[in-house]
């Protein structure tokens, strides 16, 4: 009778080849079915392989034969004649294995990773709204150039990579598809960690540091859209640049500096330009109180920031980075405020300060800007536009606001109880709230001065969010504004008009 260590050796023998055979077959297949040719070299690996198999079917065949003789005679060979010839197969069949392997792993690889330790991870966003316009004044329909027309449309859906490099670099992707037919990207950038003296550096498409509401990420900020005075003056944020980043060991400080082109690129290939229209901006941002013992429930941050530029203001075209424009903290078709391209803007400058206080579930923050444009002499004057934004914020259900307080920025609410609606193994309905949030908001904008009539602006909103989890909620936002553009027609143009703002996001 065989021993139980000889059946096992058996079942080992049996079941490595077998899988070996199945290994064999997939990465033949995958490896025609990859397209490639065929090299010498290849064809040599292959024949080799095949003789190994070969050995490897005399080896199961041997096996075979001698259960089979052993199964007609009636008497077993001694345990130990059985015992050394299962041992002798045994090693061959490990030699075998060992001889593929190292084959196998010569072979090349048609996918491969192009580092050690690869860190990667895909996230993305999607943001979906619905705006209506339901009062609006003739002269807001004059500067929109039609009735202002309600719209359904994806605001952002975006999609990225992200991962580090080995030891301290890292890079990041990130494209934007709510263009339609037409896409393009936000952050693209590849970066360094733990530099001496520059701290993080961070080379590519990425925000320049205007102040705390752009900085924001979509993902956490109070309202639909941003005050007319951050997008007016930061358009769309992102500019290609070089900036170093850092942050204090206690993180009371973090800061932000770099060069950056002026002119907006991300939805082409670049700048094609003999002026590079350079900028340095700057922000130092401070948290001086924070309570670590509720858990940041209780902070106070405040910031300042700044720029100096040379913009092309040889030319009002399309590469002259001196205009200013936004829209009515909405989604329309025009921007209600707009400088134009300013002609002989020989340097222009940004000064800004912020201010953000949260107590429990109570936040209050604003931010002040204002942009100086100095012209040639030749052309005019020197100018000056401002504006700026007060909010407060309530967590109606007792969560807070968290702070990030390496970036000076906010970070994700967690809600106590996410929103569902289930039914129990009792027939009855378990409901869970979400968290909610109600917000109000006072927002002005001046970018008129001397001949440059950019328009002025005010506006109150009331808001009111309701996180279904940490990553997804809905907004709701009501806008009560007033535009003035007295030079947009020789009528004049603006007026009073009504908006509201519906969002639904996610992400991941």
């Amino acid at each position: 009778m065989l021993s139980s260590r000889q059946i096992f050796s058996l079942l080992v023998i049996f079941i490595g080849t077998g899988l070996l055979k199945q290994s064999d077959s997939i990465a033949a297949q995958q490896f025609q079915t990859a397209g490639f040719g065929v090299t010498q070299e290849s064809e040599d690996l292959s024949e080799e392989l095949a003789k190994l198999k070969l050995r490897l079917e005399e080896v199961e065949y041997d096996l075979e034969q001698s259960l089979k003789r052993s199964e007609a005679q009636s008497d077993l060979p001694s345990p130990a004649d059985f015992t050394k010839r299962l041992d002798q197969m045994q090693e061959a069949f490990e030699e075998q294995t060992d001889v593929i392997d190292d084959i196998q792993k010569t072979i090349p690889s048609f996918v491969v990773h192009g580092h050690k330790n690869p860190k990667m991870k895909f996230f993305g966003r999607i943001h979906l709204d619905w705006w209506a316009f339901p009062d609006t004044d003739l002269g807001i329909d004059a500067i929109e150039g039609e009735d202002v027309r309600d719209r359904v449309a994806f605001r952002r859906i975006r999609i990225g990579v992200s991962g580090d490099l080995n030891d301290n670099v890292f890079y990041k992707y990130e494209g934007e598809f709510a263009g339609g037919n037409d896409p393009s990207y936000r952050d693209v950038i590849i970066g360094f960690r733990n530099s001496p003296l520059f701290n993080t550096i961070i080379i590519g498409n990425h925000k320049r540091p205007y102040g705390y509401d752009h900085l924001n990420s979509s993902r956490f900020n109070i309202f639909i859209e941003r005050p007319f005075v951050v997008e007016a003056f930061n358009e769309d944020s992102r500019r290609l640049g070089i900036s170093s980043n850092g942050v204090s060991e206690d993180k009371k400080f973090n800061w932000r500096y770099g060069f950056w082109h002026q002119q907006l690129t991300q939805n082409g290939i670049g700048f094609i330009n003999d002026h590079y229209q350079p900028e340095f901006a700057a922000r130092l941002a401070m948290t001086p109180w924070y309570d670590e013992s509720s858990g940041g429930r209780g902070y106070l941050h405040l910031g300042f920031a700044g720029s100096f530029g040379w913009p092309d203001g040889s030319t009002d075209g399309p590469e002259n980075a001196a205009r200013y424009r936004t829209r009515a903290e909405s989604r329309h078709i025009e921007r209600w405020l707009d400088t134009g391209r300013i002609l002989g803007a020989d340097t222009n400058n940004l000064f800004g300060f912020e201010l953000v206080y949260n107590v429990g579930a109570f936040q209050l923050s604003g931010e002040y800007l204002t942009v100086g444009v100095n012209r040639l002499a030749s052309v005019g004057e020197n100018l000056r536009f401002d504006g700026g934004y007060v909010q407060a914020a309530y967590m109606l259900t007792g969560e807070h606001m968290p702070w990030n307080r390496n970036t000076g920025t906010l970070d994700r609410i967690k809600p106590f109880e996410n929103f569902f609606s289930v039914r129990d193994r009792n027939g009855e309905v378990k409901r869970g709230l979400g968290a909610w949030q109600a917000a109000v908001r006072y927002s002005f904008a001046d970018l008129t001065d001397q001949d440059i009539i950019g328009g002025q602006a005010d506006s109150f909103t009331l808001g009111l969010n309701w996180f279904w989890n940490a990553y997804s909620r809905m907004q709701f936002n009501y806008i009560v504004g007033e535009i003035d553009r007295p030079g947009f027609t020789d009528q004049g143009a603006g007026g009073d008009y009504q908006s509201v703002g519906v969002r639904f996001m996610v992400d991941f």
